[in-house]
C-alpha cells in the first residue's frame, strides 16, 4: 500500500495536469460503498497538501476535484441503496460481513440524516452510510445537503493538514519533502483509529440489540 501511495504522489508531483483527475478518482473511490476501505484518498489529500505547500501544486489543482469526487461517490452509493433496498444484504461483501451493514444501520438510526455528514469523517462508517441512507429511505434533498456540505468540509480539512504539517516540518526540521513521513504517520494512525472506532461501534451495536425487548439469547 505504501509503495502504491508513494507512486501516486510522485505521479501527481511530476504531472500536475493530471493531479485533479487522479484525486477525483481517489475521492470518488473513498466515498463509494465498500471501496473506501481500499482506496487511501485521505492519505493522498494530505500528501497533496504538502505539494501545495512546496509550490508544486495549487489548491485549485486539488480541492475542487476532491470535493467533486467525494460528492459523486456518496451520491452513487445512495442511489444504489435506493434501487436495491434490502437486497443489498444479499450482495458481496455484505453476505460475508453482515456486521458492516448492521453497524451502519444502527449508526443511521441513532444520528439520522446527520450521520451522512459525520460518516464522511469516520473510516469504518464512511464505507456504508450513504448506501444505508438510500436503503432506509432517506429523502433525496436532505441527503444531498449532508453529502455536499460534508464534502466541502472534508477535502480542505485534509489538504490543510498536509499544508500545515509540511510547513512545520520544513521550518522546524528543514525537511523539504514531508509527504512520505506524513503518509506513513497517517496510514498507521488511520488504521489504529479505524480499528478502534469499528470495535466501539460494533460493541455498541451488539449492546443495543441485546437491550431490545424482543432479543432472544
Amino acid at each position: 500500500m505504501q509503495g502504491f501511495i508513494d507512486q501516486t504522489i510522485a505521479t501527481i508531483g511530476t504531472h500536475a495536469g493530471w493531479a485533479g483527475p487522479i484525486i477525483l478518482v481517489f475521492a470518488f473511490g473513498e466515498s463509494f460503498a465498500v471501496l473506501s476501505l481500499l482506496l487511501p484518498a485521505t492519505a493522498i489529500l494530505v500528501a497533496a497538501g504538502t505539494l501545495i505547500q512546496s509550490g508544486t501544486l495549487s489548491p485549485w489543482d486539488v480541492i475542487p476535484w476532491a470535493i467533486a469526487g467525494a460528492i459523486l461517490g456518496d451520491a452513487v452509493s445512495y442511489w444504489i441503496g435506493v434501487w436495491l433496498e434490502h437486497r443489498v444484504e444479499r450482495i458481496w461483501p455484505f453476505t460475508r460481513h453482515p456486521r458492516m451493514l448492521r453497524t451502519g444501520r444502527d449508526f443511521f438510526h441513532r444520528w439520522g440524516g446527520i450521520s451522512v455528514f459525520i460518516g464522511r469523517f469516520l473510516g469504518p462508517i464512511r464505507a456504508v452510510i450513504p448506501l444505508v441512507a438510500g436503503m432506509m429511505g432517506m429523502r433525496h434533498i436532505p441527503f444531498q445537503i449532508a453529502n455536499v456540505t460534508s464534502a466541502i468540509v472534508w477535502a480542505p480539512v485534509w489538504v490543510s493538514l498536509g499544508w500545515f504539517a509540511g510547513e512545520a516540518l520544513s521550518r522546524i526540521f528543514g525537511i523539504e519533502d514531508a509527504a512520505p513521513l506524513l503518509i506513513i504517520f497517517l496510514v498507521v494512525t488511520t488504521l489504529i483509529g479505524a480499528a478502534a472506532a469499528f470495535r466501539l461501534l460494533t460493541r455498541k451495536s451488539k449492546s443495543s440489540h441485546e437491550d431490545r425487548p424482543d432479543h432472544r439469547p
